[in-house]
């Protein structure tokens, strides 16, 4: 029973020896004197035991608005490794942009080691003085601006511009005269260079304009409704321009009851009374022709323009078989 004292001993002593130490923080400012908006650096370090782990402290936006700024956070740094002990060391960027004399306190460290969490402090605090531009007022007089001097003009600073514009001008002159000198030995005027190009004659532009449609290949594609559309706007438009009739805005009797005051050949009434009566059906009834008929119809609308297009045209594209 003696002995029992002697081993409770020895067992804390062991225990002390398995503890490791605890890890020492220090911090300090660099510099400790600042002028407002200037940077400085607050540092941490950290000396510990390899398998202890620390947590420097984290800055977040907005803590101290106006004042206390975070401007660049370093990694962390290892200065020192012998053995199982280690020195850490953590560096911060900051601003401040209030004067005075501020105090940061203790720098505090996350800690961890086996069963034991703690925050470790440094035993100084952490202070920073901030001054400003001191401005005498009494040695010192506040003006108002001055306000803007008008300098002499110079010849010589536009001397340059003033000879490559005259060169330009008389280049321009040059130009236009032998242009004019040319057209008055074509015997044409100036106007005539702006002049809009003549109209096209309505079989002609109907012609054109048929062709076009044709080679869209709308009712190939189920589009029907657009390919009729497009063939009785392209009559209406020729029928208003070759007899000056107000086609575009009549419905299909309308037209039909007033092409019968015109001369034209019964094949012509006939085929232009059919392509505005299929048309409708497909625009107003959703008929879908099958291909002969859209052929026939196009061919008719062809041969419609081709058939009653002014006579002198019609003399002029006949060869002469004399």
């Amino acid at each position: 029973m003696k002995r029992l004292p002697l081993l409770v001993l020895l067992f804390a002593a062991f225990g002390a020896r398995a503890q490791s130490p605890r890890p020492v923080v220090t911090a300090r400012v660099e510099p400790d004197s600042v002028m407002i908006g200037d940077r400085f650096d607050y540092i941490i370090e950290v000396e510990k035991d390899l398998v202890q782990v620390v947590r420097f402290p984290v800055f977040q936006p907005g803590e101290n608005p106006g004042a206390l700024v975070l401007v660049e956070e370093a990694p962390v740094d290892t200065l020192l490794r012998e053995g199982r002990r280690m020195k850490l060391r953590k560096r911060y960027r900051m601003a401040v942009f209030e004067e005075g004399h501020h105090d940061f306190g203790t720098a505090e460290v996350f800690y961890a080691d086996k069963n034991i969490v703690d925050t470790l402090r440094s035993e100084n605090d952490l202070t920073l003085n901030v001054t400003t531009f001191q401005i005498d007022s009494t040695s010192q007089s506040i003006y108002d601006l001055k306000p803007q001097r008008a300098l002499p003009f110079r010849l010589g600073e536009i001397r340059g511009y003033l000879l490559w514009g005259l060169l330009a001008a008389i280049g321009l002159a040059l130009l236009a005269a032998g242009v004019l000198c040319w057209l008055r030995r074509r015997g044409s005027t100036l106007g005539g260079l702006f002049a809009a190009a003549p109209a096209l004659p309505p079989h002609v532009e109907a012609i054109r304009a048929l062709e076009e449609l044709h080679n869209r290949k709308l009712w190939q594609n189920n589009r029907h409704k657009q390919y009729y559309s497009g063939l009785t706007d392209i009559l209406r438009t020729y029928i208003a321009r070759r007899w000056e009739i107000g086609a575009m805005e009549m419905t299909s009797d309308e037209i039909i009851a007033a092409m019968r005051s015109i001369e034209l050949p019964d094949k012509a009434r006939a085929d232009l009374t059919t392509i505005l009566r299929d048309a409708d059906l497909v625009k107003f009834a959703k008929a879908t022709p099958d291909a002969g008929q859209n052929e026939a119809d196009y061919l008719k609308a062809y041969y419609f323009v081709e058939e009653t297009k002014p006579a002198t045209e019609q003399a002029e594209e006949t060869p002469d078989n004399r």
